[in-house]
């Protein structure tokens, strides 16, 4: 068997259309988002009107990052010091991180073993806690029945914000994620669906919230620039008093991402061809269980995950060092240590610390990695065979 040498962190390049609008904006040397020719509308602004018609929202905001969204989106819906927020015990240290760092308290909630949040303990946690306000993170992609979290969300009273750092593109019952919360906070990082290598986005139907996230993210009073904002009179009664995080995004990442957006849908199909024909081989390995769809959920495909349920520490780490081996390299969540950008709620010493068995139990045996648009159809098929040896050579 050939050793597998692609890289799992190469993207493709950027389109000849956003290298084109970035050398634009450089040529202009107006990068800043407010800094604009008179009658002339930025790349910050024009990618917000953009990305809020992809959408399908009323309104959206520009930001520096995922996790910028995620804390604005809080503060902006009214999250403050020493309130819980609920979220997923299974998700990247950056959400419960943009929780404690608008002074919250993150409250985990299990995951079940198809890596969704278990809603019968949220509204368990929901009602001990006394929480009203759910960060529910689309971790890896996987999208829970959102037609009977919101249900339950109503029936709790609680506010629900979207992580779609994983989800842009996703749907449900044909729905795009990100339309079901009060606001939805997506991540234009190199490792995500769109590429800028750093971003992010955060769309809401809600105007007041949008005019706070507005002035938190450093409008300057210049709020009527923006490209997908409300109308000046929602800004009246807040704009002195909200403070300014200077956060918004610049003219150079907005320019490169505009050309992604128009081939978002196409470059989804792609990745759904790359995880299922992965999937395929992944299917008969013995041991191997993968995590199943809700019905009605369609995910992007861009990274996978197995279960080796009842996989001992040492053989998790054999399976990890054997695939490395043959150039395969696989993220093991329940490693006691963060590796990079893969970590577990143990590691996460700004949450207080909290008993989740069911969850434990899952990231044990759980294996992740990435699927980039390099990767071929055959390229999967050889990552399907590296990773059958690992097994049974970690475990024979």
């Amino acid at each position: 068997m050939p050793r597998f040498t692609r890289s799992f962190t190469q993207q493709e390049p950027l389109p000849p259309e956003a290298q084109r609008a970035a050398l634009a904006v450089m040529q202009s040397g107006r990068l800043h988002r407010y800094n604009t020719a008179p009658g002339e509308r930025s790349e910050a602004a024009a990618l917000e009107a953009e990305f809020a018609e992809w959408q399908g929202a009323r309104f959206c905001l520009a930001v520096g990052s995922g996790g910028q969204a995620m804390q604005i989106a809080l503060r902006a819906g009214g999250v403050g010091p020493g309130d819980s927020v609920l979220t997923n015990a299974f998700t990247l240290a950056p959400v419960p991180g943009a929780i404690a760092a608008v002074g919250a308290r993150p409250v985990l909630v299990e995951i079940t073993p198809d890596l969704v949040l278990d809603l019968d303990d949220l509204a368990a946690r929901a009602a001990a806690s006394g929480a009203r306000v759910l960060l529910l993170s689309h971790m890896r992609g996987h999208l829970c029945d959102m037609e009977a979290l919101m249900a339950l969300a109503d029936r709790l009273g609680l506010t629900v914000i979207e992580d779609c750092a994983h989800t842009m593109g996703a749907r449900f019952k044909g729905r795009r994620a990100g339309g079901f919360g009060r606001a939805a906070c997506f991540s234009t990082q190199t490792y995500k669906h769109i590429n800028s290598g750093e971003g992010g986005l955060l769309t809401t139907d809600d105007a007041n919230l949008a005019a706070r996230a507005t002035i938190l993210s450093g409008s300057y009073m210049l709020y009527d620039r923006h490209g997908a904002g409300p109308d000046p009179a929602a800004f009246v009664d807040i704009r002195l008093d909200t403070p300014n995080m200077s956060a918004r995004m610049d003219n150079l990442r907005a320019a490169v991402l505009r050309p992604q957006l128009a081939t978002l849908e196409a470059n989804v199909a792609r990745w759904g061809g790359l995880y299922d024909r992965l999937a395929r081989g992944l299917q008969g390995i013995p041991g191997v269980a993968l995590p199943r769809a809700v019905e009605g959920a369609a995910r992007v495909g861009s990274s996978l995950q197995f279960r080796l349920d009842g996989i001992d520490a040492g053989a998790a780490r054999a399976v990890v060092a054997q695939a490395a081996a043959e150039g395969v390299e696989l993220k093991w969540f329940g490693a006691p240590e963060p590796a990079g950008f893969t970590s577990a709620h143990p590691s996460w010493r700004y949450v207080a610390a909290q008993h989740m068995p069911a969850t434990d139990s899952i990231l044990a045996g759980l294996f992740d990695l990435r699927l980039p648009l390099t990767f071929t159809p055959e390229d999967c098929d050889v990552i399907a065979a590296v990773i059958a040896e690992a097994i049974a050579k970690a475990t024979g």
